[in-house]
């Protein structure tokens, strides 16, 4: 859902007339950690069903990763979003520490994915996803929110995931339309001068 996120801001900024000239500026401090995180996810999502101590120690992994992307969004929260972000980032965060470091999905919401997905998460494991269950503790905070027609993919999400996308959007908005209005004020003339 993040990187839906990501690709709708910037189709509305777009639209907004706004561009993208604030990828050519450091953005962030700690901003190299971003893409290590997400390579190690990658590689725990693709070995974990393999290499049994990748399995057993993947939850941990999981809750590692989080633990140093709350750091890295605390370190960068005076930017416009981020503590939308931090908030969201947060609440998937605890859900997943209070049940064993995977989310929570509900089956019911999950009617909208492909049949195979629910089988995959009662048979094996995916992603840093599990079941719902009447055990599983806040599960108000796990994947309960469905999403299917007339947006273009279907997918569960978390209420931690609607908070963080809001904060993505504030932040792309704010950044496209700066550049957009910096832009603007270098073509006007100067006070005084010939037009």
């Amino acid at each position: 859902m993040v990187f839906d996120g990501i690709l709708i801001s910037i189709l509305v900024g777009f639209f907004r007339k706004g561009n993208l000239k604030f990828l050519t500026k450091p953005l962030f401090k700690w901003g190299w950690i971003f893409p290590i995180l997400l390579v190690v996810q990658f590689l725990i999502f693709n070995f974990q069903n393999d290499i049994a101590w990748i399995a057993q120690v993947s939850p941990w992994i999981f809750m590692s990763i989080y633990i140093i992307g709350l750091i890295f969004l605390w370190k960068n929260r005076t930017l416009k979003g981020f503590n939308f972000i931090l908030i969201g980032v947060f609440l998937n965060f605890i859900v997943m520490f209070l049940n064993g470091g995977r989310m929570p999905v509900s089956e019911e919401a999950a009617v909208v994915l492909d049949p195979l997905y629910i089988d995959a998460l009662k048979t094996e494991l995916y992603g840093k996803h599990m079941l719902l269950t009447e055990s599983t503790r806040l599960p108000f905070l796990g994947d309960i929110i469905p999403i299917t027609s007339p947006y273009p993919k279907d997918q569960v999400i978390s209420i931690g995931d609607v908070i963080m996308n809001i904060g993505i959007f504030l932040f792309i908005q704010q950044e496209m339309l700066e550049n957009r209005k910096s832009s603007a004020r270098t073509l006007e003339p100067a006070k005084g001068g010939v037009l």
